[in-house]
């Protein structure tokens, strides 16, 4: 293992969370050059929050970006901050109290938490590539490193990707907790949400993202589910997605995708398992048990709605490469949503699931419905004070919370990920377009900022 990806190794486990949760998502036309650029190469992502790169213009803007954007998972983009910058994981949001099962759950009686204890994981059946695929984002394989006169020899060869470890899987009672500012007075409490399903059978998904590669197929090198909008594909535009229909029960049309989950010692049956295998990402794929779509408010102001066809980002697809700065994503258990990781996939005791919370940022810049990096329109609000940065206003903030039943031992699951990010928690991510029409969202936001603030909104159990 080279210096840097030991620097890295170290930095990984000493990352602090900090989750947010506010109270309460990505859509320009393609041009027709890049709906055709499937051959073209991935566009290489912005490294440091795109300081200087052009805009796009307009709520309703029609004048398409002449190059695609870059990936709103890569780079060091913006926004900063550790997981969920702004908003309230617990106190009387829809996470719960968190901890219902306290500290302590049924971990023992023989469970399978602790079972394996590998020292020696077994070697990734991605591993050791000699040449790895071209990076689809630009550039070469591990952060376009090329490590000439290493390999014993064997000249510019790069390194061996990455593989799964067993020291990525930990007891969730080893988490740290999550935090979330005070609510002002003038929070935003209530919650607003979309029951659009759980893309069951694999019914709508693909390695597409139209959001960061629109026109290339593949774009994304790794599997999306899709809920919501049913058009969603690497050749979407606002006006194909405006026309489809969705699996939304509210008539909610916005497009949610993310990366899926698999059993590692699965079989992938799927007619995409050729491709899936030539990009690391083998096993058979795990329906969620449930997905939960909410939009929530902000701890310190009134929230105004999000335009239509909105992109937004969470998360860093490239977080192994790129660092740890918009690595937004948390995993956690249900019943101990007190408690959550960034960098490590959880082991949850006997009857308790995986989840994933995707928190998305919520402070818009009122003018912009995607930017270069697609990150500059919409920003995290401060972690600390759930404050919106300066020149930018609250809008709903989108929580996906996805929840799985997986078996609570060592490298048995991993999410999809690029060839050199390894499976790594660290690179969860999600994507929103917002398609909901006006009168919609105009109910979204009257529920989200109806509610009093230290009024709870009652949950199912």
């Amino acid at each position: 293992m080279g210096r840097k990806k030991k620097a890295f190794a170290a930095l990984i486990p000493a990352l602090t969370l900090v989750a947010t949760a506010g109270q309460g998502t990505l859509g320009a036309n393609a041009s027709e050059t890049l709906r055709t650029a499937n051959a073209a190469a991935y566009p290489a992502w912005s490294a440091d929050g795109g300081t200087g790169t052009p805009r796009l213009q307009g709520a309703g803007r029609t004048n398409p970006p002449t190059a695609a954007p870059t990936d709103p998972q890569g780079g060091q983009m913006g926004d900063g901050g550790p997981m969920g910058d702004g908003g309230q994981m617990g106190d009387g949001g829809p996470m719960g109290d968190g901890g219902q099962m306290g500290d302590g759950g049924q971990m023992g009686d023989g469970g399978p938490i602790g079972d394996g204890g590998q020292t020696t994981p077994p070697a990734d059946p991605q591993g050791g590539q000699t040449s790895p695929p071209t990076d689809p984002q630009g550039g070469q394989q591990n952060g376009g490193q090329q490590n000439g006169g290493q390999g014993n020899g064997q000249g510019n060869q790069p390194p061996a990707n990455p593989t799964l470890r067993a020291d990525q899987f930990v007891d969730i009672r080893k988490a740290p907790r999550v935090q979330q500012p005070r609510r002002g007075r003038q929070a935003s409490t209530g919650v607003f949400a979309s029951s659009c399903g759980v893309n069951k059978g694999q019914a709508h998904s693909n390695p597409d993202n139209v959001l960061a590669a629109p026109g290339v197929v593949n774009g994304a090198h790794h599997i999306h589910d899709y809920v919501g909008n049913l058009d969603t594909n690497a050749f979407s535009t606002d006006e194909t997605f405006a026309a489809a229909g969705t699996t939304c029960t509210n008539g909610d049309k916005s497009a949610y995708f993310w990366p899926v989950i698999r059993l590692r010692n699965g079989q992938d049956n799927s007619d995409r398992a050729q491709q899936s295998q030539a990009d690391g990402n083998v096993g058979s794929i795990v329906t969620p048990s449930s997905v939960k779509i909410q939009y929530l408010g902000n701890p310190r102001a009134k929230v105004t709605a999000l335009p239509r066809f909105i992109r937004v980002a969470t998360g860093d697809a490239k977080a192994v490469t790129n660092g740890l700065k918009n690595a937004h994503a948390s995993w956690t258990c249900s019943g101990f949503e007190n408690r959550a990781f960034t960098d490590k996939y959880p082991l949850c005791p006997r009857g308790s699931k995986v989840e994933r919370v995707l928190n998305f940022p919520s402070c818009w810049d009122g003018q912009n419905t995607d930017s270069a990096n697609h990150r500059d329109h919409i920003q995290f609000a401060d972690p600390r004070t759930g404050q919106c940065p300066q020149g930018t206003k609250a809008v709903p903030q989108l929580r996906m919370t996805l929840a799985y039943n997986l078996p609570a031992k060592p490298l048995a699951f991993a999410l999809d990920s690029f060839p050199e990010s390894g499976h790594d928690p660290v690179t969860d991510h999600g994507d929103l377009i917002n398609v909901m029409d006006e009168q919609l969202m105009a109910k979204a936001v009257k529920a989200i900022n109806g509610a009093k603030a230290g009024t709870r909104i009652k949950r199912r159990r």
